[in-house]
């Protein structure tokens, strides 16, 4: 199909999953997420253009201006959504604009989450032939993202298979039987 790849970013589950899963703190400066290594690795996946979109939750009113003047000199198109109450405003901008990627009949998708909510719409877009995958720390992606990976989603992990960091960081790998060797933990 011809199209772009778009790149949907879901900046507060990135950021929690990092600051609270792998790292149990707030992030330093040099263990944040590269986010031009994140849209140049969407757009050379595919070998297509790719279009960033950063999904920011603006409800309190805050944009962090300075963070936001970095994605754009990134060439990401920032989307500080607000609402009312305790709705996800990040999910439901999210889950919309797949929604509209497969109305207009055709693009890819690379969605950076770890979150399930958005697996219908994921799962829809397989179904249509489009090339979909899900950026995350993959220990970490939701059981239903795992399995999905399975019958045609692309997972890709944002350290290793992305090098989206700049150091490595503290994470529990899984180890291939056919890959241990017990000297190196001796």
């Amino acid at each position: 199909m011809s199209g772009t790849t778009y790149l949907l970013v879901d900046g507060e589950n990135i950021d929690a999953t990092l600051g609270m899963s792998v790292l149990g703190r707030r992030p330093e400066k040099d263990e944040r997420p590269r986010w031009d290594r994140i849209l140049d690795f969407a757009y050379d996946t595919w070998d297509r253009g790719a279009n960033g979109l950063f999904f920011l939750n603006a409800s309190s009113g805050f944009i962090p201006m300075n963070f936001v003047q970095a994605l754009v000199a990134m060439s990401y198109r920032p989307l500080p959504l607000s609402g009312e109450g305790n709705e996800k405003v990040v999910d439901i901008g999210i889950q919309r604009t797949l929604d509209a990627i497969l109305e207009q009949g055709h693009g890819d998708v690379i969605l950076a989450t770890h979150d399930a909510d958005f697996a219908p719409q994921l799962q829809a877009l397989i179904d249509d032939g489009r090339r979909v995958g899900v950026m995350c720390f993959r220990e970490f992606a939701s059981g239903q993202l795992g399995e999905m990976a399975h019958h045609g989603l692309h997972l890709y992990d944002l350290e290793y298979d992305v090098h989206a960091f700049q150091v490595s960081l503290p994470r529990l790998e899984i180890i291939p039987l056919s890959e241990f060797d017990p000297h190196d933990f001796l």
